[in-house]
């Protein structure tokens, strides 16, 4: 077995101790807040949509999701770096047409209005690997990391890897079932990047919400299902897209589309919660 195979299992062998632990009988989400994790403009809208909207800019917004399970806090995404919150201009991309970033809440005082500390978090998992998803997944440096072997693989800018090798870190090759109880499910949905996924969450009485990722960015991109030019896999996409779309109709699950901000302007941010 190679060293980083032997890591993956053992980092597998790990994750499912740490939720065996808390005992067969806790099972089920509690709450979801939802995080800002960022706010910007994006300078063409037709990079996410070729051919559609050429030269329109448009408001994004950027979302984290903190889970609280029976068995401890999960969380979804962790944004634009909290930096960022103390740039006066924000963070400007290098590509004009992409979105300029800004920090209004750093994720750190939001969790610390809830009441939860980085430490409390023993589980996250990125929807990918692109700046805005990752940018503060080391506050959190001893949380069991899911992510996409072929996520992990990646080589990221200069060859570097995309996250720190002491990072723990259980190599997904699909689906996972994160609690072994149905309630939180991992979706494999490539495309993106090579690893892309997207969360299905089952809440009491809220019901089943599937959380994007970056498989869609906005609502006309999901509804006429545009494939942004600079996606990794075309094929994946539209393939990834429709298992979003089977899962809905299967679960009869709300879409909550991470960068959407109509959507998001229409929902409950943290403090609040939904149940």
């Amino acid at each position: 077995m190679s060293v980083k195979r032997s890591v993956g299992f053992a980092a597998a062998l790990l994750s499912g101790v740490l939720f065996a632990s808390a005992g067969q009988a806790q099972s089920g989400v509690e709450k979801l807040y939802i995080l800002n994790c960022g706010e910007g403009v994006a300078g063409d809208i037709s990079r996410w949509s070729p051919g559609v909207n050429e030269g329109k800019s448009m408001d994004f917004v950027d979302n984290c999701y903190l889970i609280k399970h029976a068995q401890g806090w999960f969380l979804w995404d962790t944004g634009i770096p909290d930096a960022v919150a103390a740039m006066p201009n924000g963070l400007a991309p290098a590509d004009p047409k992409a979105v300029a970033w800004r920090r209004p809440k750093t994720l750190a005082a939001q969790l610390e209005q809830i009441g939860v500390k980085p430490s409390d978090v023993k589980a996250m998992a990125v929807s990918h690997t692109h700046p805005d998803h990752i940018g503060n997944v080391e506050m959190f440096p001893t949380a069991m990391l899911y992510v996409q072997k072929a996520e992990y693989d990646w080589p990221g800018a200069n060859n570097q890897p995309r996250f720190k090798k002491e990072h723990p870190v259980t190599l997904l090759e699909g689906d996972r079932d994160v609690f072994g109880d149905g309630s939180v499910t991992i979706l494999s949905t490539p495309g993106h990047t090579p690893g892309h996924q997207s969360l299905l969450v089952k809440l009491p009485k809220t019901g089943e919400i599937v959380l994007s990722g970056d498989a869609v960015h906005f609502k006309s991109n999901w509804d006429n299902r545009g494939v942004p030019a600079i996606n990794f896999s075309k094929d994946e996409t539209l393939a990834s897209m429709q298992k979003v779309a089977d899962t809905l109709a299967k679960e009869k699950a709300q879409l909550w589309i991470n960068h959407d901000k109509a959507q998001r302007d229409s929902l409950k941010l943290a403090p609040e919660f939904y149940e």
